[in-house]
């Protein structure tokens, strides 16, 4: 007799299992109170908003088990990343203890809170020295991200900040506003290294600060926030639902439902 309903295979079921826990865990992780900056560059300022209000997510928007685990490997991937650059001979801190250039594994990550604390980000990393034969320029904000394939070749090829607008915005943000805490950060290229997750290829390239667009960015943040005390909308980034952006937001559902 033909059985028209088999049992998952071994690896389904244990799949599923690591895929609730993990999303779990996710829904057991408080909400964010802020606006990260590492989202400011974002297209969609109404997106943001929905973001930064906690607004929620349309059904069947938020993250899976397989998301959570991609996003998972990637941080693992940025560890690597640290001890392989250090390897190297680069005097790069991720965390800060009793001073400023003290590496230790328990003490906080390096950030910075404007706004009241309603607007926050946290860097991968600061370079304090390098082999002299690099010519790299400290101290030195590094931010690290992994991609897969073409987004990694897109990147080599044309640049984080015409490839990935996002982490540009993000990069010169936190050189702006970290300068207070490491003086001449801002002043110093940011090393920005890329990791291709299919291939474990490495890029690296400097990224000169861009003073107007942390200032595009900073008045973007406080345009979200005061535009959410007051309970007004922001423009939507486009005329059409259509629009490529539109079709991968989390709230399109919530958007489009909403007077324009």
């Amino acid at each position: 007799m033909l059985d028209f309903n088999p049992r998952p295979s071994m690896a389904e079921r244990i799949n599923a299992l690591v895929d609730a826990a993990l999303i779990a865990e996710r829904e057991a992780t408080p909400p964010r109170t802020y606006l990260g900056a590492s989202r400011l560059g974002h297209a969609c300022e109404r997106a943001l908003q929905f973001e930064f209000a906690g607004a929620p997510k349309d059904e069947g928007a938020d993250f899976g088990g397989q998301t959570l685990r991609i996003f998972a490997i990637g941080h693992q991937l940025e560890d690597l990343a640290i001890r392989w650059l250090r390897a190297a001979g680069l005097d790069l801190y991720t965390r800060k203890g009793s001073n400023a250039c003290v590496r230790r594994p328990d003490g906080d990550q390096f950030g910075f809170s404007v706004a009241g604390g309603r607007i926050r980000g946290h860097v991968d990393g600061i370079v304090a020295a390098a082999p002299a034969a690099l010519g790299l320029r400290t101290p030195a904000l590094w931010e690290c991200k992994t991609m897969n394939a073409k987004n990694w070749r897109e990147t080599v090829a044309k640049g984080v900040v015409v490839a990935k607008p996002v982490y540009a915005a993000q990069t010169a943000l936190y050189q702006a506003y970290m300068e207070a805490q490491v003086p001449g950060i801002c002043e110093n290229p940011a090393l920005f290294t890329a990791i291709n997750k299919d291939t474990a290829e490495l890029h690296h390239e400097l990224v000169p600060f861009d003073a107007d667009l942390a200032q595009r960015m900073s008045d973007r943040g406080v345009r979200i926030l005061q535009a959410t005390d007051a309970g007004e909308l922001l423009p939507r980034i486009a005329a059409s639902r259509d629009f490529h952006e539109c079709r991968m937001c989390p709230w399109a559902e919530r958007c489009w439902g909403l007077p324009a």
